[in-house]
């Protein structure tokens, strides 16, 4: 944590319903859900009861914005969605924001793939479209995990070859994604972002696109300072945008890199962390 972080629930934490809160965001995996995927209970309930206040709730997530909005199906009016980590923004199905790749960046990443495939890596790549997402694997073990993160997505044969607007191109490795397929992707730093935003899973996008790029662009449309924004996360694609909050927690169980630049720490994800810290903030 930075030098002014302090733990949730203790008397140096933060003070029970002192924030001017406007604006909830939280990352989803390792964050708002259980380490089994799970809603956590309560949702529903807490959802209603900022929507009474007035609280906008923002999910932000490396998912599709289709897998977030059945996700919150039954509550999506009115909530914005921050997908792809940032790099597409939907409210009631209404582009807020993007930031496409240039043309021929996904080919050339999907041609990477293709060569550590070659040299025996177990890794698949995953273009993400504004409509859908497309992959080369069509194996069930790699499809199993696309699923969870892309409920639009085709089996296509050439991945380079797309009639859709590529925001972002998310790989998932078999093995440890820091350590094989990241380091192999190298020659794209200079103009774009690689990022490890999971144990597994590696996500190129353009160098203006993050999180918290996303919601500093929210926060300007809705006129909500960071002072009135509080926001939840535990792995390195959630960094920037905790630096776009007052109110930023680090999971309990987040990257320590994370812990140390947030300003306070919730109890972890299998602790329901996001929703007891959101009730012990604004005392519901």
């Amino acid at each position: 944590m930075s030098s002014a972080a302090s733990p949730l629930l203790t008397a140096s934490g933060p003070h029970t319903g002192s924030a001017d809160i406007r604006l909830v965001v939280t990352d989803m995996d390792g964050t708002l859900l259980d380490d089994a995927k799970r809603i956590p209970p309560g949702l529903w309930e807490t959802l209603a009861e900022l929507r009474r206040r007035g609280v906008l709730f923002s999910p932000a997530s490396g998912r599709q914005y289709a897998t977030l909005a059945r996700e919150f199906a039954e509550v999506a009016e009115g909530m914005v969605f921050i997908a792809e980590n940032g790099t597409y923004v939907v409210r009631d199905g209404v582009e807020l924001s993007s930031d496409p790749l240039e043309p021929g960046v996904a080919g050339r990443v999907v041609q990477a793939v293709r060569q550590l495939v070659a040299g025996g890596v177990d890794v698949g790549a995953v273009v993400c479209g504004k409509r859908s997402a497309y992959v080369e694997r069509s194996d069930e073990a790699f499809l199993a995990e696309v699923r969870k993160y892309y409920v639009e997505h085709r089996v296509v044969e050439d991945a380079t070859a797309l009639d859709d607007e590529v925001i972002k191109v998310a790989l998932f490795d078999f093995g440890s994604a820091a350590h094989t397929t990241a380091p192999a992707l190298q020659s794209f730093t200079p103009t774009h972002q690689v990022v490890v935003s999971g144990e597994h899973w590696v996500d190129v996008m353009n160098r203006t696109a993050n999180k918290g790029a996303a919601l500093r662009r929210l926060q300007h449309d809705l006129g909500i300072t960071p002072a009135q924004t509080m926001v939840f996360g535990d792995y390195l694609n959630d960094l920037e945008m905790l630096d776009a909050a007052e109110w930023s927690f680090a999971m309990a169980n987040a990257h320590p890199d994370v812990i140390t630049r947030a300003r306070h720490l919730a109890p972890s994800n299998n602790d329901n962390g996001v929703l007891r810290t959101v009730a012990h903030v604004l005392n519901l």
